[in-house]
């Protein structure tokens, strides 16, 4: 069973509602999410926050959280989870953030270099990955992964 089929069971059972708010991922979880027959009654919707505008004006990033450690950061992932259960009024969301490539990376921060937040109540776990691939390759990798963490964090 996909992710996907996975977090649908576990909401739906749980009567839980989920949100997302994705950067480098480009809508990609809330499509896999939606992907699932009957994903209305537990998805509410997404936010693509692409740009660091879109990040503090609609899902609430501090401006001094880009400032200090980039849009590509820890703090900046779970200040996304935050924001986008806020929003949506969500039991669970989840957050992307990272650098799909091929350009954009440095040493510092690699290509494939993403940080998923996953926010269930006022619990949050923010991971980090380096995802190897092309562009699409590593997107789908991304949206795959946050979708199991959620999963993960759902069953524990």
């Amino acid at each position: 069973m996909k992710s996907e089929e996975k977090i649908g069971k576990i909401l739906k059972k749980g009567g839980l509602k989920i949100a997302v708010a994705e950067s480098c991922t480009g809508g990609l979880v809330g499509s896999k999410i939606t992907d699932v027959p009957g994903a209305s009654s537990y998805f509410l919707g997404g936010i693509v926050a692409y740009s660091n505008e879109i990040k503090m004006d609609i899902l609430g990033v501090k401006k001094e959280t880009l400032e200090n450690f980039g849009a590509v950061s820890e703090e900046c992932a779970r200040e996304m989870a935050i924001g986008v259960s806020n929003l949506f009024k969500a039991d669970v969301a989840i957050a992307t953030t990272g650098i799909a490539g091929p350009s954009g990376g440095s040493k510092d921060k690699p290509v494939g270099l993403v940080y998923i937040g996953v926010k269930i109540g006022e619990n949050i776990e923010v991971r980090k990955y380096v995802f190897k691939g092309k562009r699409m390759e590593i997107k789908d990798k991304i949206a795959n992964k946050a979708l199991e963490d959620a999963v993960i964090m759902l069953t524990k």
